[in-house]
């Protein structure tokens, strides 16, 4: 069977599934195979229907965006990557790469967030963030906060910035900037990841990750993982951490903190990104991601990217990822 013949036949094959869901054999494709609902089932997504993903194919490929590039974020249409050498940012379409524009930010920037309107950045060199407007990559402001800030997240009204060399995380209300407050962590706080009502930051020099909660910035408790861990992510119910010197990722219960297992991963993993049903871990050292079941962490696969991948992003249908070494990120 021809992926062609396949494309052109996927809409109205989808309609006599739905009206002729009895029978076995539901029509054939121009090339005379015939179509069963078995088939249907295992290979049309209706989800995957309007990205123009009707059938397996290969969706991979790497694109050019500044020197270093380091932090990913998708805004819902578009991949924003920060590139640490160029001081900018790179918008591309999700849908096919195209560049659409490139932004200035300030010195180093590492981290990227969406708030559901505008994207921000953390950048290393100069201690502050920089907020840009998602549709047009204005500059909205810059606002200071801690030491060497490293990573960003969204908690539904206000950005959680990680300040490596101060040893805490600074809390900023999207609408305007304003500064509600900074809170000890622990010590290197580097990722960070918001659960829906709490805030969890990995502090990479004390192999812990610190709990607070994201209402009034309130300590709920530190939780050791492994060497180094820098990337997180929070998968619905449980928190995933990427240690870095430990080649491994630790899962943990969100609500208490328990660790349910660790899992191995290639060499230095870095970020750690949730695709909804798996877990997807860059590897700094080994030039691939690692798959991850989230249910179990049974391993589903490594696959090749590009020289240094750090940070990753899932953009509903296919997994991002900034290539450090390469200039260049993979969609896969």
């Amino acid at each position: 069977m021809k992926p062609g013949s396949l494309v052109s036949y996927a809409v109205s094959a989808l309609l006599v599934a739905a009206t002729a869901s009895a029978q076995e054999k539901i029509g054939t494709l121009s090339d005379g195979d015939p179509v069963s609902e078995r088939f249907l089932r295992r290979y049309v997504n209706p989800n995957q229907v309007a990205i123009l993903r009707w059938y397996p194919a290969n969706q991979t490929a790497d694109f050019p965006v500044g020197t270093l590039p380091f932090g990913v974020a998708f805004d819902g249409a578009s991949i924003w990557v920060t590139n640490r050498s160029t001081n900018n940012v790179t918008k591309l379409r999700a849908s096919d790469g195209t560049n659409l524009g490139t932004f200035p930010v300030g010195t180093e920037p590492l981290g990227v967030a969406f708030d559901g309107a505008n994207v921000w950045v953390t950048n290393y060199g100069s201690n502050n963030v920089t907020k840009l407007r998602a549709s047009t990559g204005a500059s909205l402001g810059t606002f200071p906060v801690g030491t060497s800030p490293s990573a960003v997240a969204f908690d539904g009204a206000n950005v959680w910035v990680t300040n490596e060399l101060s040893n805490n995380v600074t809390k900023r209300r999207a609408s305007d900037g304003m500064s509600l407050g900074t809170f000890p962590v622990g010590t290197g706080p580097y990722g960070v990841a918001f659960d829906g009502t709490n805030v969890w930051v990995v502090n990479g020099a004390s192999d812990d990750v610190t709990k607070l909660r994201a209402s009034d910035g309130a300590n709920l408790g530190t939780f050791p993982v492994g060497d180094n861990p820098i990337g997180v992510a929070f998968d619905g119910a449980n928190v995933w951490v990427a240690n870095y010197f430990s080649n491994s990722v630790t899962k943990l219960r969100a609500s208490d903190g328990s660790t349910l297992g660790t899992f191995p991963a290639g060499t230095s993993p870095h970020s750690v990104a949730f695709d909804g049903v798996n877990v997807w871990v860059t590897n700094f050292g080994s030039g691939n991601v690692t798959k991850l079941r989230a249910s179990d962490g049974s391993s589903l696969g490594t696959f090749l990217v590009s020289a240094n991948p750090v940070g990753v992003a899932f953009d509903g249908a296919n997994v991002w990822v900034a290539n450090y070494g390469s200039g260049t990120v993979s969609k896969r």
